[in-house]
């Protein structure tokens, strides 16, 4: 697959790509491809709920999902350790399909984002290291930065088009979110797309942990939300049945009421303002910085930031961190929003550093 080699000061390392530029996407992609089957056949990628932690890794991920009361689950997950074969980089996403085949919308995206989106980035990776306008060395936080903010763009476009030509799967009225992180070495990238949520825990003065939110929810009453909505047409209105839950409409009809502003798939109502074009933030981890959910809208709906870093912080065996937080949005919900239909409610926790009572396992499946 090509030989390993530092690029600028340990910026990235990545493998020889052969001729990207003549070849065009699809050895990238291939190739990338063939990387994710070697991962999964090395248990280095979950797709289901447990955890994984790679020996030697500093990360421990801890994946649940439940489904709700609405049907089928239509969340899913992934945790990549080792992404693309480099030892510091990890990839995590999670996914919120809705409609009659988001469930296979969902797992389409999940598929698609990670191959893509290690492609793309091997290739910017391989063109800027050729470019000589490019000075890699003056700004390597900012050229970070933009070769995965770069990718991560090019990323959403191809797979939502992808998605759109798919002959098997229906999305257009169905469609998911993506939240996805990529940890390269102390950085980590954010990219989102949807309603899901990530909240940082981090250390403060005190000694107390406190919660960072790292993502916008994308509704569709954020004024920039709304604004692209209704330049493009489409409308932002609320069921008199449900105040304050504001909806994505076409012009003209009475569908299909997304509850969202940004999301894969869902092309009936792609020229009336929705989008799947990612927000991409960074954020660069001091030893202050412990550990990372990523979450969907089910928890968020009735956990609030602080509660959540709370919940996961005090669960005494890491391996169980999402499980117990997922617990504790469904006795929320039962609480909270009685006679309400529950949601899908789906979890991710990374943790950043290695913990003198985790064990040092492969990834491991649990039932849901």
């Amino acid at each position: 697959m090509g030989h390993f080699s530092s690029m600028f000061n340990g910026l990235a390392k990545s493998f020889t790509i052969r001729k990207v530029k003549s070849n065009g996407n699809g050895d990238g992609r291939e190739a990338a491809e063939a990387m994710a089957k070697d991962a999964k056949k090395n248990e280095m990628i979950l797709r289901s709920s447990g955890c994984v932690n790679v020996d030697g890794s500093k990360n421990f991920a801890s994946v649940f999902s439940r489904r709700g009361e609405k049907g089928v689950n239509q969340d899913c997950c992934i945790v990549w350790e080792e992404f693309g074969c480099q030892a510091d980089m990890t990839f995590c996403g999670i996914f919120d399909g809705h409609g009659q085949w988001g469930h296979f919308v969902a797992k389409k995206v999940r598929e698609s984002m990670a191959t893509s989106l290690l492609c793309n980035w091997q290739e910017t990776l391989a063109q800027c290291s050729l470019d000589a306008d490019i000075d890699l060395e003056s700004d390597k936080k900012h050229q970070r930065f933009n070769m995965w903010k770069h990718s991560y763009l090019k990323t959403c476009a191809v797979v939502d088009q992808e998605l759109e030509q798919h002959r098997k799967i229906d999305s257009f009225y169905s469609g998911t979110t993506a939240l996805t992180i990529v940890r390269q070495g102390e950085h980590i990238f954010v990219a989102n797309v949807g309603d899901s949520r990530a909240v940082l825990a981090t250390t403060a003065d005190d000694g107390s942990l406190v919660q960072v939110q790292l993502t916008v929810d994308f509704k569709p009453n954020l004024p920039q939300e709304t604004e692209r909505i209704l330049q493009c047409q489409g409308r932002v209105f609320c069921l008199d049945d449900e105040p304050g839950v504001h909806r994505v409409w076409q012009p003209d009809a009475e569908s299909p009421g997304l509850a969202m502003s940004r999301a894969f798939g869902d092309y009936c109502v792609k020229n009336f303002g929705l989008i799947s074009v990612p927000e991409v933030t960074q954020r660069h981890l001091t030893s202050e910085d412990q550990f990372v959910i990523l979450a969907t809208d089910g928890v968020w709906d009735v956990i609030s930031n602080q509660e959540a870093v709370q919940i996961v912080s005090s669960t005494p065996d890491r391996a169980k961190a999402a499980k117990r937080l997922v617990q504790s949005a469904v006795h929320a919900w039962k609480r909270k929003r009685k006679g309400i239909a529950m949601d899908d409610i789906s979890a991710i926790c990374l943790f950043f550093h290695s913990s003198p009572q985790s064990q040092q396992v492969h990834a491991v499946s649990t039932p849901k």
